[in-house]
Parts: C-alpha cells; structure tokens; sequence
C-alpha cells in the first residue's frame, strides 16, 4: 500500500466553520494540516436560536430570532479569534433561504460583525454534507443514501466516494414541521397519522431521483447526520448498551428499533420527553416530527439500518474551503484516502519515526502477499488493517519506552481514526500491541476486547507477519532491502531468505531478533520458520 508521507510539513492552519441553520447555530474550529492532507476538529461552539420560527402570517424572520443569532454569531468570532483562525466561513441554509428578510438580515450581520455569510442553495448544502460525510467515513465505492435532516429541510444524498450520484433537499424538516403540523401535546393519532402522509408526499420526488440513479440490483445503506439522527442513536443506545458509545461515528441502529422509539415518544408530552434520557429539552420539542421523516425516509427505501456519521455539513465547508485553496489537489483522491490521512495525522501526533515505520509496514505488506494462498487467505481490508498498525506500532513511545507496545494500544484505540469501524480500530490496536512480548491470550483484556471471533483470528495470524517486519529493521537503518518466502509444503516449512541493502552487512542483530521472534510465525501457522541470509 502506499501512503502519503510526512515529508515538507506546511505549518498547520486553523479555520472556523459556521453553519446558520434554522434551528441552531453551530461552528467548528479546525486545525488543518495540509501535508497530509486532513483536519482536526479543536472547538465547537452551538447554540439553539430557533431562525425558524418565523412569523406565521409574513415569513419573516423575527426580531427576537435574529438578535439570538447574532448574539449566537458574535460569540463564534470571539471563540475563532481567540484560537487564531485565518479565516470564518460561513453558510446559512433553510429558514434564512426562504425568509423574505433573509438577505437583509445578513446583511446587517455584515455590518454589525463584519462577518460575510454565504446564503446556499439546497442543493450546495447536499454538496458539501456530502463532502462532510466524506472526510469522516469511507464508503468503499458501495451506494449509500445520506440524510440530514435540518429544522427547516432535509437532504438526500446518493453516492459511492466519487461523484454524488443524486442531491436533494426537501423542505421537510423538525422545526417546520412541528411549527406547522403539531399542535396537540401529546401528538394525537389524527395528527400523527396527518404527519406521516404528509412527509410521505414530500418526500416521493427525492426517493424516486434516487432510485432512478441506482444499478440494478444495488441495495445501498444509509448514514445520518444532525441532531436529530444522533439524539435518536443515544436514546437507543442507553436503553440498548445502557452507554453511549464516544465517539457516536459508526454507531447503527434498525427500522424496528426507530420505530419502536418513535411509537414511545408520540405518546409522552413535552415534559415527559424532556425526561427521556440523551433528550435535550430544546430537542424534545421537535423530535417527534425529525424522527418521522428518518422513519418514512427509510420505509420507502427499503433500508433497514442506519450509521451514524458525526460530520455533515459544517466539515463539508471546511473541505470545499481546503479544495479552492489549492489544499486538496484532487478531491477524488482526497475522498477516497481517509483512512490513510487519518493513520498519518495520528502518526504525527505522537511523534512517530515514519522512516522506520515506512519500512516495516512496506516489509509487513511484503511478507502477507507472499504467503497469501500458503499460510493464510486474508485479502484487501486485512492487509490495510496490517499497514495501519505497522504504521501506528511504535507511537506508545510518546509515553514512555517501557512497555510502549501497550501504550500503542491504548493511544489507537483512544485516538480519532476516521473510516474505521469500532472493531478495526480495536484490531488495529492490538495488532500495534503484539508487536513485541507476549502473544495474544484470552486472559488479556485488550485481547478480549474485540467482540469479533473474525477479528481476534485477524489478530492472531497478522501479528507474527508486522514483529517479522519490526524485527527485519532492528537497526532502523534499512539493512534488509528484500524478503523472500518459499512454502516447502510437504515439509510444512517455510524458508525466508533475506537480500541485506548492503553486501558486506552480515545483519547479526536482525537474524538474532528474528529468531527470537519467529515462534509467533511457527505457533500461529504451525509450520516449521527457517531464516537465512540469501546467498
């Protein structure tokens, strides 16, 4: 596999990230590192303003929702300025879209903060989730369908990493549809039923454009983001796991259980939603109405799970920004790249020698292909699990040297790997763990950490291949510059014959730690490991 390198660092770059949505205001503050190229999420700031709520007869927003948001606004640039951002890009969406008012009340955001806010279509606003989702979830060239669903609209996205196949966004959203739609507290059954027809109808023409642009036979899966999506993932995962999993990315959860939960809360009152645990009380005013268009949106696709995806749209402002800035050359490489870039930036985080670690993922990749259809049939997604810890395996060291094959450990699977679900970060960090010392053992509570029987046998036959690598570079000097397997099956021995970079090192110290490593290889394969210098 190759990788990007770390090599002519541009000093980092901070951006603030402002979404004017009609429910809330939210802003993000970002460290961008543009060697790799990937960014950081260092601040959040969000605040309920309500821009939605507009008046009932004219449209306009109001005088009391916009001081709100300009308070709201003024202290995002105190947070930005405090933390040194070069720049605030803003977006306003729904409720400023479509308000009478709307563009002259960014106008006097203008010119009472200085602050520009870029108004954006519906379709843009699909455009750059896409591109939020996108830089936090790999989707591996599969058809999935992203929904946001927004106070004052909700968007639909299809695409596999390249080129969104369809965007849309439909003016169904939480805050309107219960400004609009529900008046009785509880939500009465004429109404709840009125509720589900009516988000129904809207939504036909968005589902039907994405059935349109899917292959026959496709089935894709879905991601959801906002507020809504992830209020509805913790209610479920309390009640389910009795946690709430950190970080929420990767989090899934079933039709069934959806609407199970939304059967629930349309039968409790405000106050008693206000109750349900992982409920804001802010949220518990719109909830009933966000969780039906999710629920509709996944009956009439068919979809049975959801994954929860933690960037959306202000992350997509940050990648367009990186991209007309000549930070990101090719947005398709970018798009496809996110396990690698987030690999990397946690390499640099903790100071990894990325030489050495070059050279042992290189020698580890090396090693799997050889014995792919000898000792092993693990393919592509295994391989890449095994060049993230090699990448990854000394980074314990910024702890401490003692014991740094266990720090590895805990600093992976702490650390925020992007594209990863829960149980590859999990593997990878124990395959970073067992690079040294013991082998794994069911006593080991990292070791039974991993839920997957799949996953710990990944762990088991991968291990010994990444401390043959560490070991072939014992010097850190590159001294073995080739690795040659031979399978003698009917001795169930294989031979490896090492080629040194140079012909006069006779690599004493690498053949002495490869034979005190070569057990793992002989225990996990059971075969016989015979180690030579080529001749």
């Amino acid at each position: 596999m190759s990788a990007p390198t770390l090599q002519n660092l541009d000093s980092d770059r901070f951006l603030a990230a402002i979404d004017v949505g009609t429910n809330s205001i939210h802003m993000v503050v970002v460290k961008i590192q543009p060697s790799i190229p990937a960014f950081t999420i260092v601040a959040k700031e969000k605040s309920t303003v309500r821009l939605g709520d507009r008046d009932p007869e004219t449209g306009l927003l109001t005088l009391e929702a916009m001081a709100r948001a300009i308070a709201a606004l003024r202290r995002c640039q105190d947070i930005a300025t405090r933390m040194n951002a070069e720049a605030i890009v803003a977006v306003a969406t729904s409720a400023v879209r479509e308000a009478p008012n709307g563009r002259t009340f960014l106008a006097q955001i203008e010119t009472e903060l200085g602050l520009t806010i870029n108004l954006i279509s519906g379709q843009e606003e699909a455009r750059r989730i896409y591109l939020g989702v996108l830089s936090g979830m790999e989707l591996q060239n599969q058809p999935h369908v992203m929904i946001d669903i927004g106070g004052g609209s909700t968007e639909l996205i299809l695409g596999n990493g390249e080129e969104p196949r369809s965007l849309s966004s439909t003016k169904v959203g939480a805050v309107r549809l219960s400004a609009e739609m529900v008046k009785t507290d509880p939500i009465s059954n004429s109404e709840f039923a009125d509720l589900q027809f009516y988000v129904k109808g809207m939504l036909e023409r968005a589902i039907e454009e994405i059935r349109a642009n899917l292959n026959p036979g496709e089935q894709p899966r879905m991601i959801g983001t906002s507020g809504t999506i992830e209020t509805l993932a913790v209610i479920h995962a309390r009640e389910k796991l009795g946690i709430v999993p950190t970080p929420l990315n990767g989090y899934q959860f079933s039709l069934k259980d959806l609407r199970e939960i939304v059967n629930r809360l349309r039968k409790l009152n405000y106050a008693e939603r206000s109750a349900v645990p992982g409920m804001s009380e802010r949220r518990s005013e719109i909830i009933v109405a966000g969780a039906v268009i999710l629920q509709e949106t996944m009956a009439l696709l068919g979809i049975e799970t959801i994954t929860i995806c933690e960037r959306s749209l202000r992350e997509g402002v940050v990648v367009d920004w990186m991209l007309t800035h000549g930070l990101i050359e090719d947005r398709l490489r970018f798009q496809s790249s996110i396990r690698q870039r987030s690999v990397l930036k946690i390499a640099q985080k903790y100071g990894v020698n990325l030489q050495h670690s070059e050279r042992v993922a290189a020698l580890a990749l090396d090693l799997f292909d050889q014995t792919k259809g000898m000792v092993h049939e693990w393919d592509v997604e295994e391989r890449e699990l095994l060049w993230a810890s090699a990448i990854l395996h000394n980074c314990g060291h910024f702890i401490s040297h003692s014991a740094h094959h266990k720090h590895s450990y805990y600093l992976i699977r702490n650390s925020d790997l992007l594209g990863y679900a829960e149980v590859e970060v999990e593997t990878i960090a124990n395959l970073a763990r067992y690079h040294r010392k013991s082998d794994p053992k069911k006593k080991h509570d990292t070791y039974r950490s991993i839920s997957s029987k799949r996953y710990r046998q990944v762990v088991e036959q991968l291990h010994p291949l990444l401390r043959l690598a560490v070991a072939m570079d014992r010097r850190q000097i590159g001294a073995i510059a080739k690795a040659q397997v031979i399978f003698q099956r009917a001795l169930q021995q294989v031979d490896l014959y090492l080629k040194p970079t140079h012909p006069g090192d006779d690599c004493a110290l690498e053949l002495w730690s490869l034979g005190y490593q070569k057990s793992s290889f002989e225990r996990a394969f059971k075969v016989k490991l015979v180690i030579e210098i080529a001749g």
